[in-house]
């Protein structure tokens, strides 16, 4: 029996309809005890972490809003999903999405499963939406749990965004709600690998190992000096591109480009799996995949789509080279160190000064002025003025800062002691955290001019 055989048209027998099809094919996953135990996992584990490290002394200050989840529950389920951008997601994704056509092959129940359902067309379609049921259940598990972790915890206080302005609760729920569902795009995107990985090798392992080896080819070129054109036409660039929605303004246009190419990718890869499963022979007991039409008609046409859209980003876009420049790396530390200043004030029960007042500006230099001030790296030193009204001399700060090719900066202050030397300011109160001694900020890579 053959995809030929086995079609829509057989006569004398109608097909079982998509929704019975689809529903069987659920409980089949659901029904798996590794299944289970990610979805209990994925509601379950987030809320603990969270509510664990928040309790903590020493907290992830390395990680993307790490340093706030002592400050606010909202930066809780923003860690937990920088954290699956870069590992859970893309091995959810591989044991789900990467397993559902190679377990029949493993139990050899093909060619039962094409006399009950009499049609291979949709035996894929329940395959491919129970999959895509189960993968949407483990992220909304991910972001629900790590929430309610870090609002029991902590609190629903406000959030400091990436250019230290002041999030509202409100505010802050519904961008941490609308990063969650952005992320959505790329895990689909790897889901789509793996069930082509699934449909393409068969009973191979290898097809487990796909999504986790494309999410980990993509976070390799996230962190080489790629130009911009390049890192957006990467489905990888979804998993970090929601930090501009932490932004005034949001930086919408990285993300948007993001969700789209993650949305194309899963299209494409989808279809490839479709066209490849209609088209195999299931008469085979040991099918195990062909390593040439795997990648023929799998990893070609994706290179193809990859260098497409990097031709059409390039044209559509200004920006060139890393996206990273002199003028764009001041302009947010400035601004970032503005909102800072304020709310240092406000600890210390100084005279509230506006951002305008203070006409904070910052000059910066790389590598101590001996290379061009352009890309990536951890050597580049920035020195912050700002005046303070009825006071003729202006306050200056030192920070050194390392910059990530995404765009992400963390500047680590470097004194005076009393503004940002030293991460505790005395207050009133007591000691309190400075939050003007180290802070995230955020280059957006795309700009209306062209960047070298």
């Amino acid at each position: 029996m053959t995809a030929t055989v086995a079609t829509d048209g057989v006569v004398g027998a109608r097909p079982v309809s998509v929704p019975r099809a689809y529903r069987f094919e659920l409980v089949k996953l659901v029904s798996q005890v590794r299944i289970r135990l990610l979805v209990l996992a994925c509601w379950i584990a987030p809320a603990l972490f969270v509510a664990g490290v928040s309790r903590q002394s020493t907290l992830p200050a390395d990680t993307l809003f790490g340093r706030w989840m002592h400050a606010t529950g909202w930066a809780g389920p923003l860690v937990v999903l920088g954290f699956a951008g870069t590992w859970a997601l893309p091995l959810l994704t591989s044991v789900v999405a990467g397993d559902v056509f190679a377990s029949e092959d493993r139990l050899g129940t093909w060619r039962h499963l094409l006399v009950s359902v009499r049609s291979p067309r949709r035996i894929f379609a329940a395959k491919a939406l129970a999959s895509l049921t189960v993968v949407v259940l483990l992220v909304a598990g991910l972001a629900c749990s790590s929430t309610v972790g870090g609002l029991v915890s902590v609190g629903d206080q406000p959030l400091v965004g990436l250019d230290a302005h002041l999030l509202t609760p409100e505010d802050a729920a519904g961008r941490v709600l609308l990063a969650w569902g952005c992320a959505l795009a790329p895990t689909l995107s790897l889901a789509a690998i793996g069930l082509l990985g699934s449909v393409t090798l068969g009973r191979s392992p290898m097809g487990l190992l796909l999504p986790p080896l494309a999410a980990l080819a993509m976070q390799v070129a996230q962190m080489l000096p790629l130009p911009v054109a390049v890192r957006l036409a990467l489905p990888g660039y979804a998993f970090v591109s929601w930090n501009g929605l932490f932004t005034s303004p949001a930086q919408l246009a990285p993300l948007l480009i993001g969700i789209t190419v993650s949305l194309v990718w899963a299209l494409l890869a989808t279809a490839l799996a479709c066209l490849l499963f209609l088209r195999r022979d299931f008469t085979s007991p040991a099918h195990d995949g062909s390593a040439r039409r795997a990648v023929t008609a799998g990893l070609l046409p994706l290179v193809a789509v990859a260098a497409l859209t990097v031709a059409v980003i390039a044209a559509a876009t200004p920006s060139t080279g890393s996206g990273i420049g002199q003028d764009k790396i001041q302009r947010s530390l400035a601004t970032a160190f503005a909102h800072l200043y304020r709310m240092q004030t406000r600890q210390l029960h100084r005279p509230a000064v506006t951002e305008a007042r203070l006409r904070v500006a910052a000059a910066c230099t790389k590598g101590d002025g001996q290379v061009a001030p352009r890309g990536a790296g951890n050597d580049w030193r920035c020195v912050v003025t700002w005046h303070l009204p009825g006071t003729a001399v202006a306050g200056t700060a030192v920070y050194q800062l390392d910059v990530t090719s995404d765009g992400r900066f963390v500047a680590d202050g470097d004194g005076p002691k009393a503004v940002n030397g030293y991460f505790l300011v005395r207050t009133p109160t007591g000691d309190a955290p400075n939050p003007l001694w180290q802070f995230d900020g955020d280059v957006e890579l795309l700009d209306t001019t062209p960047e070298g």
